[in-house]
């Protein structure tokens, strides 16, 4: 984060103030097996204003990177000349030159990091002297950045020592060369203490304000129906005189002393509410489904409702009737098993950390890796940041048996290929050994998915990126489950309008536009002729994607805008057999 006079880096959570604890066991249960720890909670940052005069309150920030670049500048021809320092060379934040002119500084825009996210200073006199930079440290020479061209590239950028050493930055992008020492396991963000030293993973440059410094790793659930919603909003109401009940002996022994517990439970089942208490300590009581099998299970219920509608409510919704008469107008329906119209729903997200240069999202059921190298968020805090927003959408479920015989024409088969021949690719590349291609289900449904986000926007009174997609191809046990989820995930009431509720009601014809605008692209024929195994792009996960056509805010996809090709939706003017919609288009 950058600050008038130098930049920090956010302290980690052991310097933060918690907030009020969000219960959500399933999302609780999942937080605590990836992290290991059985004691983990989810906590809303602080938000109370009142903390603000409190010298220990809010979040911490530690001044990071420690060296400097002076603002004024030498020139010669081309040549743009710059004084580099240490924050200890300094005076009173600025710079002096040896003719006594205080210069004002800006922080180094280049640091290293390594895959684990550690993240440190270079040490500018070694990578200078290549590892040899101690004499004309200890010697006090002066470094210097040079430009030497006006593109910026990291080839025009040299540093240079009094000695006339110098090296070009873009050295420090060649792993193979060496140039930084292995990391030191360096955690600024954690504190003086916060040093890993059993890391000596290779390090690499990294531009400190560059979109690959920090993908944080978030997980996310739909908060589901229970059987004892009012018993757990009880609980809730007075859990801080029933968090140490372990067992159903104390319970009874609390109620007989305590006259307004005895009144709150008075006709609850001891049990349940033992139960439910620890439960809530825990996180769950039973193992946990795949996060988005338990919610395909709750969306795709044949009741004509589900859960409960009242204000705050944190799940309801309704099944709507698809009329004979209009389906026989809507070929382009013929796929969908049933639309449910979700009236209220409560998404609960959690920060378990973050990873650097590469990022880690959930898997096609919603699951984190366990085995990410996530850098930590602290050093002995048991909670993790959650936020809770409630919203409203509408989920499409898919009929088995029509993905079953859309996977079955050779076409697809071919166009599978091609796609998981640009995935195994990119595993390659980015060395991804435990990934796994999602299959074309996923990405035939992804697909549609953002088409449908762009064409409802223009109507439903949302702007697209305060619209989130939740696909579903999931194994129920049965059978496989197909669907996707639309919903709204704004912190204010926009969350709530009703838009998408309406659009829902309009399904058929908010589709029919989708799908006719997904089989045309402003950049076709070039963005339908695609092949994700191209070589000169190397858009290894994309198959006729772009941002013309699918391409949408990160914000709103699951999968930071990769698994995409409309030629897996609707014909195009490059392949029109491998579409799953092909009735009903012009």
């Amino acid at each position: 984060m950058d600050l008038p006079k130098y930049s920090v880096i956010v302290g980690g959570l052991d310097t933060w103030s918690p907030g009020e604890e969000i219960v959500e066991p399933r999302l609780t249960q999942k937080v605590r097996e990836i992290l290991l720890d059985p004691d983990v909670r989810l906590t809303a940052p602080p938000i109370s204003l009142s903390d603000l005069e409190n010298a220990n309150a809010g979040i911490r920030v530690y001044q990071f990177p420690e060296w400097f670049v002076a603002r004024s500048e030498s020139t010669s021809g081309e040549v743009k000349r710059r004084a580099m320092v240490h924050r200890k060379g300094l005076a009173k934040g600025r710079f002096i030159t040896p003719e006594g002119k205080k210069l004002s500084v800006v922080p180094v825009r280049f640091v290293k990091a390594c895959p684990k996210g550690h993240i440190s200073d270079i040490d500018w006199f070694d990578f200078v002297h290549r590892g040899a930079g101690a004499p004309c440290k200890n010697a006090g020479k002066q470094l210097w950045m040079e430009e030497r061209g006006t593109s910026g590239d990291l080839s025009e950028i040299h540093v240079v020592c009094d000695c006339k050493a110098q090296r070009a930055m873009i050295e420090g992008m060649k792993i193979e060369l060496h140039p930084f020492p292995p990391c030191g396991g360096e955690r600024p963000w954690l504190g003086p203490q916060g040093k890993d030293s059993a890391c000596l993973a290779p390090s690499r440059l990294l531009i400190r304000t560059a979109s690959n410094a920090y993908f944080p790793q978030i997980m996310r659930v739909i908060s589901l129906p229970e059987k004892n919603e009012e018993l757990k909003k009880l609980v809730a109401a007075i859990w801080d005189q029933l968090a140490e009940i372990k067992e159903l002996s104390e319970f009874q022994m609390l109620k007989k002393l305590v006259k307004p517990i005895r009144d709150a439970f008075t006709g609850y089942d001891e049990s349940e509410v033992v139960a439910e208490i620890i439960g809530r300590n825990l996180g769950a009581t039973n193992k946990a489904e795949p996060v988005k099998l338990a919610e395909f299970k709750t969306l795709a219920q044949p009741a004509a409702t589900e859960g409960t509608d009242q204000p705050n409510g944190d799940y309801f919704a309704r099944r709507l009737t698809l009329k004979p008469e209009e389906l026989a107008k809507a070929p382009w329906m013929e796929p969908v098993e049933k639309v449910i119209l979700v009236h209220r729903l409560r998404e609960v997200s959690a920060l378990l950390g973050f990873t650097r240069f590469e990022a880690s999202s959930p898997d096609t059921q919603g699951e984190l890796e366990i085995g990410v190298k996530r850098a930590a968020l602290s050093r002995t805090a048991k909670w993790v940041p959650a936020s809770e927003t409630r919203g409203e959408g509408f989920f499409i479920q898919f009929k088995a048996e029509a993905m079953a015989k859309w996977l079955a024409r050779d076409a697809v088969k071919v166009r599978g290929q091609e796609l998981l021949h640009g995935f195994n690719l990119w595993a390659e590349d980015f060395k991804q050994d435990s990934a796994k291609f999602p299959g074309l289900p996923y990405l035939m449904l992804h697909s549609l998915a953002h088409l449908l986000i762009t064409s409802v926007s223009l109507e439903c009174g949302y702007p697209a990126s305060s619209i989130r997609e939740r696909i579903y191809a999931v194994d129920t046990g049965t059978g496989m489950g197909y669907g996707i989820l639309l919903y709204t995930g704004s912190v204010d009431a926009e969350g709530t309008l009703g838009g998408l509720v309406e659009v829902g009601r309009k399904i058929s014809l908010h589709l029919h536009a989708a799908l006719e605008r997904g089989m045309l692209c402003g950049n076709d024929p070039v963005c339908a002729q695609h092949a994700p195994n191209d070589d000169r792009d190397r858009r290894l996960l994309h198959g006729a994607a772009c941002h013309g056509c699918l391409l949408i805010a990160e914000t709103s996809c699951e999968t930071f805008n990769n698994h995409l090709d409309r030629t897996l939706v609707v014909p195009t003017v490059h392949n029109s057999h491998a579409a799953f919609f092909q009735r009903g288009l012009v």
